[in-house]
Parts: C-alpha cells; structure tokens; sequence
C-alpha cells in the first residue's frame, strides 16, 4: 500500500516516526512518502519535504511568509496527486493538514487524522468541516472521544497518547553514572554544575520555547532558586534559543544552569519541577515529577485568551483526569512566594507527594489505553484502507 504523511513540527516527526515503523510491521511493502523530518526519514520514509522548511510562528512571521506557504501548499497537492496514495494521513499541524484535507477530499482520497486539532479549546468553528473532510479521527486525549460524540455526533476513535510509550522507551535506556552540564568556555556566565546518578537535589525549570513566554516565566523561576539554596536548579533550554539568550537570564544565581536537548535525562534526575503550561506537563507527570505548573503572558493576550480558550484547566494533566491534580499558578498568581510555597510543599509533604504519584499512575493507565498508541494508530489505519 502507499501512504503519504504529512507532520509539520518535531513533535509530529517524532509520532510521525512510531507510526511509520509500526506500519511497516503490518506492510511488509509499505511505501511511505512524507512530510517531517529525521526521525520520520530514518523509520523508513521518503521525505519530500522537511518540516524546518514550513516553521512559521506568530502573525507578523506568518504574514510575511503567504508566498512561501501557500507555495507550499501548491506543491503538497501536486505532490500527493503524482504519488496517488492509497491513503492520507495528516499528523496534527492544523494549519496546513486542514486545508490539504479539504482539497484530497474533493479529490477522491481517503484522509485519516492522527493526533486531533484542539478544537475544543479553541477555533471550534473547524469541527464541522474536519467532519466532512476527514474519514477517520485518531484522538490521543480521552476526553475528545465524548466531546466529538456529545457535541459533533461524529465518532472518532482514541488509541491512546504516543508519549507514553516513548518515554518508556526512555526509561528503559541505560543511565549515565554522572550527567555533565558544564559550559564552554564562551558562555562563562552559568555554572558549571555536575550532577551524579544518585543525587536527589535537582530542580528541572521548563520555561517554554518561545521568547515572550520564557521572558516573562524564567525570571520568576529564577527566583525560586535563592530560597533553596541546597537544590540545583536546571533549565531545559528551547532548541529554537541561542545560549545567549538565556545567559543574562542565568548569570546572577550560583546553583543554576541549563541543559540543551536533554529534557528527558533532566527530568529522570528531578525531584520536582517548575513548568510552563503545554505537552511539557504531561511529559513531567508521565516522568513522576512533582511539578508546578506556570503560565504567565502579557495582560491583553491573557484577558484574549481568557475570552477565547473554553477549557478548565491550562494543563494537560488536569485537563485529562477533569481535577486539579497538579498546581496551575495562572497570570498574577505567579509570583516568586507561591512558587516557593508549592515547590516546598512538593518536595517536604510527603502525603501530598503520595497522592500526586497515586494520580500519575492513574493518567498512564488512561492514556496507555490498552496498549502503544502508535500500534493502534497504525492498525486502525491498516484496517481502514483494507476495507
């Protein structure tokens, strides 16, 4: 069979890249033609298009950019056509996947979704033309099952989240004895910090990946780090950020430095953690990490957000178990004294951190869903295009 995906950003390469090998264990002879990246190539794709060629964040970015992405756009469909695959499949990045999906649809092809739009937060109007044109909706929150259901009469099906099975992955790899985050020589700024298997004083902040929000976040974080004094604190640094962004930032605190693509050993060596609201939440709690997690923007883009985002909870952890299972400091909430307060709590209450672990085991069990989100993704998209 011939299958062409389409991932737009290194989370869909890397889900991207599980779908693929799984596929490849039910079609022997799969020919897969894709959109991604690396890990997506390496699986057993041929990539057409890298997703560094389509990252355009925010307004002004995207403006600028019309000519280069509806050039993309152009060549996506002439692309699929000459291939003519068997089935679409389309890997989050609503921007783009929805507008292909409208157009294969009126072509004739089969289109499945993996990983939903979040519709339900916001941009809601969406759902009623992902009905029409998508064939088959591969949801990986459990609540988005009842919420097509309940709300859109349209039965999608959930398999589960494919992070869990990668951060078992993780887990799973042998550990170094000692993890070394010392800096080069240019960036003299932050110390150089050593931390052994065995030790149990790390703090992980995770401050975001976008400017404005590490801007507004980090030095609060920051802050935390003079009131415990026996901790290291560790900041996972954003790939998109230079290190010299982050060193006036990191220059005035002695037990503070930074890791660069390392986020997952930072959190195995964590004892809590400081996060800023997004997947990262998850990915902490699917860790066992203690975390508090953080949102803070501009005063405008909060009273926006708060009129147009329709959901409880900013975390994706309480989102999913529908209860507070995890802090959220929101907005003016923020501040260096409720951080200190939550992050004392979490690493010296030791009922608190009973029922966080309790709750932790609990969101695995729901997202595991039975079994590898990949697995079930692929199977269900066999199963589909054999009919």
């Amino acid at each position: 069979m011939k299958y062409y995906i389409i991932a737009g950003e290194a989370s869909g390469d890397l889900h991207g890249s599980n779908l693929i090998k799984e596929l490849h264990k039910l079609d022997t002879s799969a020919n897969i033609h894709c959109w991604g990246g690396d890990l997506m190539q390496v699986a057993g794709a041929t990539l057409v298009k890298h997703y560094r060629e389509l990252a355009f964040m925010g307004f002004v970015e995207v403006v600028k950019n019309l000519p280069t992405i509806f050039k993309n756009i152009k060549f996506c469909k002439e692309n699929i056509a000459a291939f003519n695959p068997d089935v679409l499949v389309l890997i989050d990045y609503p921007g783009f996947n929805l507008r292909i999906a409208e157009w294969a649809k009126q072509q004739g092809y089969k289109i499945v979704y993996y990983i939903s739009p979040q519709v339900w937060a916001w941009k809601e109007n969406r759902v009623k033309k992902m009905k029409q044109n998508i064939d088959r909706m591969l949801c990986i929150l459990p609540f988005e099952k009842d919420y097509y259901k309940n709300k859109w009469n349209w039965e999608v099906e959930y398999v589960g989240h494919p992070l869990v099975e990668e951060i078992e992955r993780k887990k799973s790899e042998p550990v170094n004895s000692e993890w070394s985050m010392v800096k080069d020589d240019a960036s003299p700024a932050i110390s150089p910090l050593t931390i052994h298997h065995s030790s149990s004083n790390v703090i992980a902040l995770l401050p975001g990946s976008r400017k404005q929000e590490i801007i507004k976040k980090l030095p609060i974080m920051l802050e935390v780090a003079k009131s415990f004094p026996g901790y290291q604190f560790v900041v996972a640094m954003a790939p998109g950020q230079e290190d010299s962004f982050y060193e006036p930032f990191l220059a005035a605190y002695t037990n503070v430095s930074s890791v660069r693509n390392d986020t997952y050993n930072l959190l195995m060596k964590s004892k809590a953690a400081l996060v800023t609201s997004g997947t990262a939440t998850l990915e902490t709690a699917l860790f066992g990490v203690p975390e508090v997690v953080c949102y803070k923007s501009s005063n405008i883009s909060y009273q926006i957000g708060k009129r147009l985002i329709k959901i409880k909870f900013i975390s994706l952890v309480n989102l999913i178990m529908d209860r507070p299972v995890v802090k959220e400091l929101i907005q003016h909430e923020l501040t260096p004294v409720n951080l200190v307060k939550e992050l004392n709590e979490l690493l010296n209450d030791g009922t608190r951190i009973a029922k966080l672990k309790e709750d932790y085991i609990q969101l695995k069990n729901i997202l595991s869903a039975g079994g590898h989100a990949s697995a079930k993704a692929a199977a269900s998209i066999h199963r589909f295009i054999a009919k």
